[in-house]
């Protein structure tokens, strides 16, 4: 699988700033990508109506990125196609008054999946790691003295470790988590705002305040660097994707997909016993069924092609 090679490894510090973030690395053909990427697609249709119908699993996919990266056209596109009964998005916007007032997974918890479903997190609980830390959201917490006065280094070590217990927690009660981060240069986030301006079918998706956050593009960048490396552990690894080709991002996600799904051995569930026993009688009836609904159409058919025959001999008499 070539999304291997942007896995972070567990307890291997690696620089994500200094990793790609588009395909020339890897010598690729835009055509033969886009191909694969359409095979895949068909190959997730039909291993997802097999993980929803097996039911043993549940599977969580975290998108996180900066700013324009292109989180929404990749779910939009990826997971288009899939059985909609079976694959839930969620977007975690700023947290309410009621979410503020409880713990930070709390509204997290509240969406895990049903196992046999896929839940897609457009952003997620790294919020209250990156974003929080990056804008020291912390620091106005209405919480304990004991909790904030620890300082800002404790505060967030703390957080990485409840985030790694939290997602052992769920692996351990047969969920699978996916995280992905969307890697994207300056230049294509600042081009992909540039074109929520030029485009009027794109102007709603238009902050002025996004250009304060493109500013910290760096800050963020360094803040996300240190999340993904404290929390990509050996059975919930961290993927860094080069996002400024699209159509190369949303290719490697499908291969992070498909290796995981697998990954389930999902199988159609076999029938009771009792059930299957009466298989061959429920047969027979519905098979005597439709050979009467055939003989009905076989007779409609027959006099179809006699009333021409009636019509002749009537203008003949005349």
């Amino acid at each position: 699988m070539k999304a291997d090679k942007y896995i972070i490894e567990a307890n291997k510090k690696t620089d994500i700033r200094k990793l790609p973030t588009n395909s020339k690395e890897d010598n690729v053909e835009k055509d033969d990508i886009i191909a694969k990427y359409e095979a895949n697609k068909q190959e997730l249709i039909a291993l997802q109506d097999k993980f929803y119908a097996d039911g043993r699993e549940g599977l969580i996919v975290v998108i996180q990125a900066l700013d324009a990266s292109g989180k929404d056209s990749a779910i939009k596109y990826v997971f288009s196609g899939m059985n909609p009964m079976g694959v839930k998005v969620h977007y975690y916007k700023a947290p309410t008054a009621d979410e503020l007032a409880h713990d930070y997974l709390w509204r997290i918890h509240q969406n895990i999946p049903r196992r046999g479903e896929i839940a897609v997190f457009n952003r997620s609980h790294y919020e209250d790691l990156v974003t929080v830390q990056a804008e020291d959201i912390w620091k106005n917490y209405h919480m304990s003295d004991r909790i904030l006065d620890d300082g800002k280094k404790k505060f967030f070590e703390k957080r990485y470790k409840q985030v790694n217990n939290f997602e052992e927690y769920l692996r351990e009660n047969s969920f699978r988590m996916v995280k992905i981060f969307l890697h994207v240069s300056k230049e294509e986030q600042t081009e992909q705002l540039l074109e929520r301006i030029q485009l009027p079918e794109k102007n709603w998706k238009f902050r002025a305040d996004d250009l304060k956050v493109r500013d910290k593009y760096d800050s963020y960048l360094k803040c996300f660097n240190e999340v993904i490396n404290m929390t990509s552990t050996k059975h919930c690894p961290w993927y860094v994707l080069p996002g400024d080709q699209r159509w190369y991002t949303r290719y490697l996600i499908t291969e992070i997909l498909l290796n995981e799904l697998k990954a389930c051995k999902p199988e159609y569930p076999a029938l009771p016993p009792e059930e299957a026993e009466k298989l061959p009688e429920c047969r027979k009836v519905l098979e005597e069924a439709m050979a009467e609904y055939e003989s009905g159409k076989a007779d409609k058919s027959e006099k179809k092609a006699d009333e021409p025959k009636k019509k002749a001999k009537k203008k003949s008499k005349k």
